[in-house]
């Protein structure tokens, strides 16, 4: 019997989604449908927003430090991976906000920083009495008439009230999109108020039953969890598994065309030929490759704001570590200091490396004030020192610090961003065995990339097994280009 052809996917980009898609292909692979995979990334290595680095010795994460333990799929990655018994949990649990001149902690049940007790949101000492009153005409008020998407910032003002929203609520919620929240979409960025709403009638309410709903199913339980020794261990995991021969490093992809059936994909001045190809890289850059196949798609990816920001990592000296109070940071409302929020790592992510030193790592840039983002490294670190110095006065500056910058980094998920994608998607329709996939479509989160990688693959399957793809290549005459791309990918 004569084996099956093997159907080849390229996948553009090497961060944790274009990792994840890769990842699934192979593992879908079967005799009948043997599936091979080439991964080209630009830089120098994989693992995108995902990167373990030292700082003055000590392992810290410049990029992404967790991921959501509420949303299964990165949990599930882990396993299929071999690291269950690595992942760990912060060691100290509880966050604050910075207002009124202090750090204020949050209620200890507040689920997307809603306070699930009326009684504690009125105790609450970082809001004027009558802004938390204002919060409770909530639940009074009837929920809006079902309707279209809404930002954010509307929703949360609208029904808590500017107070409550904006110190409490926007700077958490906001925050993890680096987003304006009067210009992120509530449907695409937290649906789950939206259904409280409607459900509850309530976000108090809604904010109430849900935690409820937790204590019942697990107890108090962590939000986040990470792999012991850095995510980039994760990534390289998944190299590993993949095929460090399947993953090409310094490989940008210049253009992708139709050619027989199938596509060629130019990367580093060489060609490769593909059954289909998958685009994991931010939004801009897939509007650019796929300029040529389809302009709709292109100029509505090309639409898809993004915003810079930097992460700024700070060693105190030894003895400081005790200057940090319980709890994994803070966070601040927009337009109080140069910081967006500060995560105190040797609390959260406790280390032998630290010994008893505090490792603080803060954050800078946010959609609409990108303005620090000007400053030197160094003028940057000591701007954020002084913020940090004046909300949790460790007494002492940092020995070491380190700027990371992440230009046009987090994509912003506007009001409207699901029908965006909609169309996007039918434009792309008219392209068969061309899918995109990444942190600019469905959710900015380790778990939501993880997801979106497993569903695109899945979604590869299901074309190549249409039959699609039965004379793209294999049975195509041997021409020049094709023995080219066998060579390179053998």
């Amino acid at each position: 019997m004569t084996p099956a052809r093997s159907r080849r996917v390229v996948v553009v980009g090497a961060g944790i989604g274009g990792l994840s898609t890769a990842h699934a292909l192979l593992s879908a692979s079967t005799p009948d449908l043997p599936i091979e995979v080439t991964v080209l990334e630009a830089s120098g290595r994989a693992g995108g927003k995902l990167h373990s680095i030292e700082l003055d010795g000590m392992p810290v994460e410049a990029g992404a430090d967790s991921f959501v333990v509420r949303k299964p799929w990165a949990v599930e990655l882990c396993k299929e991976l071999g690291l269950e018994d690595e992942v760990v949990i912060p060691g100290s649990m509880g966050a604050y906000v910075w207002t009124r001149g202090e750090l204020v902690p949050f209620p200890d049940r507040a689920p997307f920083g809603i306070p699930a007790d009326v009684g504690e949101l009125l105790r609450w000492q970082g809001l004027p009495r009558g802004q938390k009153l204002r919060a409770l005409l909530d639940l009074v008020r009837p929920a809006a008439r079902a309707g279209g998407d809404e930002p954010l910032g509307t929703l949360l003002r609208r029904r808590l009230g500017s107070g409550v929203a904006t110190v409490m609520v926007e700077p958490l919620l906001a925050g993890l999109h680096a987003g304006d929240p009067l210009e992120l979409s509530a449907e695409a960025t937290f649906p789950e108020l939206r259904v409280w709403e409607r459900r509850n009638g309530s976000l108090l309410r809604g904010a109430r039953a849900a935690a409820r709903a937790a204590r019942e199913e697990k107890g108090r339980q962590p939000m986040f969890a990470t792999v012991w020794g850095g995510l980039s261990r994760l990534t390289e995991r998944l190299v590993e598994r993949i095929g460090g021969d399947r993953v090409r490093l310094d490989h940008p992809v210049s253009g992708i065309e139709p050619v027989r059936g199938a596509y060629r994909v130019r990367a580093a001045g060489r060609d490769v030929l593909a059954d289909a190809v998958v685009v994991v890289t931010p939004a801009f850059e897939v509007a650019r490759l796929l300029s040529g196949l389809s302009s709709a798609a292109a100029e509505e990816l090309g639409g898809i704001p993004y915003v810079s920001t930097a992460v700024v990592l700070a060693a105190y000296p030894p003895g400081t570590a005790e200057q940090i109070p319980e709890g994994t940071g803070f966070v601040v409302p927009a337009g109080q200091a140069t910081i967006t929020a500060c995560t105190w790592i040797s609390r959260k992510w406790p280390n032998e490396a630290f010994g008893d030193r505090a490792v603080l790592r803060s954050f800078v840039g946010r959609a609409g004030d990108e303005s620090a983002l000007r400053f030197t490294d160094a003028e940057l670190a000591a701007k954020v020192a002084d913020d940090v110095e004046a909300a949790v006065r460790i007494g002492s500056p940092p020995v070491a610090s380190r700027v990371v910058r992440w230009n046009r980094s987090m994509p912003q998920y506007q009001v409207g961003h699901l029908e965006r994608i909609g169309r996007i998607e039918a434009a792309l329709a008219k392209s068969p065995g061309v899918f995109v996939t990444g942190s600019a479509f469905r959710g900015v989160g380790i778990a939501d990339c993880v997801r979106e990688g497993r569903e695109t693959a899945q979604g590869v399957v299901a074309y190549l097994r249409s039959g699609a793809t039965d004379r793209a290549i294999g049975e195509s005459p041997p021409g020049d280009l094709e023995q080219e791309a066998i060579s390179w990918t053998s």
